[in-house]
């Protein structure tokens, strides 16, 4: 974008930096003014929405020329020069540069930035889980429609051929037919306990 490679403009700026300010030639103050100058001035031109025909959701020329500061480390020297007890001359021209960066931003956006993704991606997957829930519900509902509304205990009754009961009958057999091999004439019945002093020792 405007700045071509911010990486150039770094350069120079991080050469003086070693030297202790009282030890900077004027030519070098002189080089770090025009640089702050220069990107304030790039970072000042207003947008032009006839020229920036991009789609909704494009990055802006401002937003590239940001882009482009953050890559070549540009973005830290501001820092550093914001935050440096020895650098305080330049703190205007910082605080023009970082004003100027947060120019298309409302206060209320930039202090919901951090918590503004993971507050919108938590309530997708808040959404995302509730329409969830509402489907397994009314799945559940409609199997609770489906099947009888009482559980009959009843598993049926079986004739025992070939097993004779009392009086000559066939055995009938009340349980599922998978218990039948554990079928003994003594089902059902209550075991008799034999106290401990009769129990055979």
């Amino acid at each position: 974008a405007g700045l071509g490679s911010p990486g150039v403009l770094r350069g120079p700026l991080t050469a003086p930096w070693p030297q202790d300010w009282e030890q900077r030639q004027e030519e070098d103050t002189l080089l770090i003014e025009r640089i702050l100058l220069l990107v304030r001035n790039v970072l000042h031109v207003p947008p032009d929405p006839t020229e920036e025909q991009g789609v909704d959701g494009d990055a802006s020329v401002h937003d590239r020329v940001l882009w482009a500061l953050h890559i070549s480390g540009m973005d830290d020297l501001l820092k550093f020069l914001a935050s440096a007890q020895a650098e305080q001359q330049w703190a205007l021209h910082v605080l023009e540069i970082i004003s100027l960066m947060f120019r298309d931003q409302s206060p209320e956006e930039l202090a919901a930035l951090g918590q503004g993704q993971a507050a919108t991606e938590h309530g997708e997957d808040t959404r995302e889980l509730e329409t969830l829930r509402q489907r397994e519900l009314a799945e559940r509902r409609a199997r609770a429609l489906q099947r009888p509304s009482r559980h009959s205990r009843f598993g049926g009754s079986y004739v025992l051929q070939g097993l004779k009961a009392i009086g000559d009958r066939d055995v009938v057999f009340h349980k599922g037919l998978h218990n039948l091999k554990s079928y003994s004439h003594d089902l059902g019945k209550e075991t008799r306990r034999v106290p401990r002093r009769r129990q055979a020792a």
